[in-house]
């Protein structure tokens, strides 16, 4: 069998494993398998520096599938170049349990770099990573010891390019000139609905090369690989730019719908299987073969990588020898950890230094970055507003990789998925800084980063109606309680500069998922005595009554902690104990153990009162069903912002007046749910 029959070979096994899988679940994306695969084939065989035996690699190639409905593809390549992935997995495709699920999952299934399938994140994904290889290679490597040298390969569709995301996305990574970043574009001119002249008629080439990307074709991607190997070769060659791979493909290739969206999002039919072999010269009655020609061949991914690993082993032992303090600063970033008494930089606030959170969590911001050299991140053309800059660190360059403060612009959907991709990649911590309202803008990428575990912290300013004439489009109202709805997310709120230091700290600790953090853009009394670390457990009495048991509880985050305990005292001049009791973190709080939970928050005390300037959805879980939430459930107004708190009812001579309420009805409502 010669060289160009046994690619065939390879393709065509690549393509009728995916289709099999997709027509034994019934379910799935069988058009792009099949239109990708000669792509597919040639990165994976040629160029993707990988090794399957150690599928997290440091320095390995990423690949990142951001049409991820093709995850058939991916499952394929894994499977057939030798990661951990079976043909029972193959044939499990989108069951429960499987490690094959619809699109692909990030730490679910080896191999997979980035959880895809909302398209444009993984564009965006692929682009975080590639700053991520060029802020590594620049902090890592030295003359004559190079361990940090690899490419991201993003494999996009025409859906993808017509997310806004992905254009937020290249526009940055052309301005930056990632040159290691290869994105290649399935250019099929099919959607799920049909033609994609129907919504998309633009010239993608231009619109690439103006954002400064080189800009490859390739003519025939069905056939012509030798043209596939040219490009991706370009592409690699290029160091000053990130490059488009242009592959005109047929969708569906050899189905009996081929080129058409009926391909796109359904299964052939049993029928349409077998057509689909008979026009690639495969046995129609096969299922799940895999020729003994075509598995050595593309199992020979496994030696090679071998090889390529065993050599930069090599070279980074001869690196952690010459420079052993950078190789102890890889390891601990590697792990996720931080260093040994980091959190003794962490700075304490005085009472009467009243500095809004946001400027607390600048300074703490900057105490960490001193004792964490690894932690990078940015903002939306915002830092002198959210006070996010790394002092004394430089803007990120896309060219060289110095610098710690990455310049998003006004793109905060990217930069959330960017963000992610950073984390992805691995090796660095970072951030990501606007106001709150526009984290309308990240929820997808805030929310695919709880679903993998990652440990971004998206810090958010100007967090209430306190921030003023802006406005209600700046107001943030929902916002809170949106978040607080995603599983595995922290959302942390702190009333003054000393729990904004303990709220950093608990962010970077937590490493199995991302936090929020949600800062004022008023001046906020520091609390003076409280109890040290209990903003870590997520809720703790920062007042206790006085007097003896509390009638009243008085619950609040943020800024309106003050207003807590400005009603304590207003209650307490009329001999009315109430407790206040600080709850920045409902996550952390709801984690810690009955007692307690119990012990901040009395069963017995069922005269509760919460104060938060957002929406009261979701704050019976802490005051019973009839117990009063203090909030704000309507748009805010442009005016001071003392003014729109007390026109819109946070004050403390309302929370004193509900806990009059309260205890006058003699209430008494269910306990709250634990």
């Amino acid at each position: 069998m010669d060289t160009r029959e046994l690619d065939q070979l390879c393709i065509n096994t690549i393509r009728t494993l995916s289709i099999d899988a997709v027509q034994k679940a019934n379910s799935g994306h069988p058009g792009l398998p099949l239109g990708a695969a000669p792509m597919a084939y040639v990165l994976w065989h040629k160029h993707l520096k990988h090794d399957p035996a150690e599928p997290k690699w440091a320095d390995r190639d990423r690949f990142v599938l951001s049409a991820g409905h093709g995850s058939m593809l991916l499952y394929s390549m894994l499977h057939l170049t030798g990661y951990a992935l079976s043909m029972d997995d193959l044939k499990a495709f989108r069951q429960w349990g499987s490690k094959t699920p619809g699109h692909p999952e990030y730490g679910h299934t080896l191999g997979v770099e980035a959880t895809t399938g909302p398209l444009g994140q993984g564009t965006a994904n692929a682009v975080g990573m590639a700053i991520a290889e060029r802020w590594l290679a620049a902090r890592y490597n030295r003359p004559g010891h190079t361990i940090v040298d690899h490419h991201t390969y993003a494999l996009a569709g025409d859906g993808d390019l017509m997310e806004g995301i992905s254009a937020e996305a290249a526009s940055l990574a052309g301005h930056l000139g990632l040159g290691k970043l290869v994105m290649l574009y399935d250019s099929n001119d099919v959607t799920l609905d049909g033609p994609a002249s129907m919504s998309f008629g633009e010239d993608v080439a231009a619109r690439y090369a103006s954002y400064g990307w080189q800009v490859l074709r390739v003519d025939d991607g069905d056939r012509d690989l030798a043209a596939l190997d040219r490009a991706i070769a370009s592409a690699k060659a290029e160091t000053a730019k990130p490059s488009l791979i242009i592959v005109r493909t047929t969708i569906g290739f050899g189905a009996p719908k081929q080129g058409t969206c009926k391909v796109h999002g359904a299964p052939l039919g049993a029928d349409g299987v077998k057509e689909t072999k008979k026009a690639l010269g495969w046995d129609p009655e096969a299922q799940f073969l895999v020729p003994d020609a075509a598995g050595k061949q593309l199992r020979s991914a496994l030696e090679r990588g071998a090889a390529a690993r065993k050599d930069w082993q090599a070279r980074f032992d001869a690196w952690a020898k010459a420079h052993p303090e950078l190789a102890n600063e890889w390891k601990t970033a590697w792990a996720n950890e931080l260093p040994k008494g980091w959190e003794n930089a962490l700075p304490a606030f005085a009472k009467g230094s009243d500095p809004a959170t946001r400027e607390a969590g600048g300074k703490v911001l900057n105490a960490i970055a001193a004792k964490v050299p690894w932690l990078i991140g940015g903002d939306a053309d915002l830092s002198e507003s959210t006070k996010t800059a790394i002092e004394g660190s430089g803007n990120l360059s896309g060219r060289d990789g110095a610098g710690r403060n990455i310049r998003y612009g006004v793109r905060e959907h990217a930069m959330g998925a960017i963000a992610n991709g950073i984390a992805y990649h691995g090796g660095a911590r970072t951030y990501t800084a606007t106001f709150f309202v526009f984290s309308d803008y990240m929820r997808p990428a805030i929310r695919l980063a709880a679903m993998n575990h990652l440990p971004v912290v998206f810090v958010f300013t100007h967090d209430s109606v306190a921030l003023g004439e802006d406005g209600p489009t700046h107001q943030p109202i929902e916002h809170l309680a949106a978040l607080r709805a995603i599983p595995n997310l922290h959302v942390v709120r702190p009333c003054d500069g000393n729990e904004t230091a303990e709220a950093w700290r608990h962010c970077l600790e937590r490493t199995g998922g991302p936090s929020v953090l949600v800062l004022s853009r008023q001046k906020l009394p520091v609390v003076e005595p409280r109890q040290a670390g209990g903003a870590l457990r997520g809720g703790y009495v920062i007042a206790e009554a006085a007097g003896g048991a509390p009638r009243a509880l008085l619950i609040a985050s943020g800024s309106e902690v003050g207003v807590a305990l400005a009603a304590q005292r207003e209650l307490a001049a009329e001999g009315i104990a109430a407790r206040v009791v600080s709850l920045p973190c409902w996550e952390s709080f709801a984690a810690q153990p009955q007692a307690y939970r119990d012990a901040v928050l009395p069963p017995s005390v069922r005269a509760r009162v919460s104060i938060e300037a957002g929406a009261t959805f979701g704050w019976q879980r802490w005051i019973g069903e009839h117990g009063i939430a203090l909030g704000i459930d309507r748009f805010g107004a442009s005016a001071p912002g003392n003014v729109n708190l007390e026109k819109l009812g946070i004050t403390s001579a309302r929370a004193a007046a509900a806990v009059r309420e309260l205890l006058l009805k003699n209430a008494t409502p269910a306990l709250p749910v634990r």
